[in-house]
């Protein structure tokens, strides 16, 4: 007793397949090789690897995959990771521009595209998710 350590996490993990502008997404290759690289090198002890998604690089294209990803883990259909109540999730983007890796720490209920994306929508300025208020609504890590 007392020697069982911290409640294990579990990490689900998602990046996104191409898009205008970017050919060869990074974040396509990361995530898809995540698992296997894992499984061969290990994982830190007390660490689960969860789920390892590729999201359509499209606004609505995305939604569905990322519910029933986010589902799953809330769930808990995933046996091993089920029994962990501490989740972190880990969404891979890419900005063609930058030099260097960045960890966004706000969010923006805003869809303004520059292009359209891989299924034509092209929106400006629409709320992500109306019921979380207008354009202006931001989230910010604590």
């Amino acid at each position: 007793m007392g020697s069982e350590g911290p409640p294990a996490v579990t990490i689900h993990v998602t990046g996104f397949k191409k898009f205008h502008g970017v050919s060869d997404n990074p974040t396509e290759t990361i995530v898809s090789n995540l698992q296997e690289y894992m499984k061969k090198n290990g994982l830190p002890k007390g660490l689960i690897l969860g789920s390892c998604n590729i999201l359509e690089t499209a606004g609505q294209g995305a939604l569905v995959p990322l519910y029933q990803t986010l589902q799953s883990a809330i769930s808990g259909k995933d046996s091993e990771s089920s029994n962990s109540k501490r989740i972190i999730w880990v969404h891979f983007g890419v900005n063609s521009g930058a030099t260097r890796f960045a960890v966004e720490h706000q969010a923006v209920n805003e869809a303004t595209f520059r292009c359209p994306d891989e299924m034509g929508w092209k929106p400006q300025k629409v709320p992500i998710i109306p019921a979380d208020g207008g354009i202006s609504q931001t989230r910010e890590v604590e």
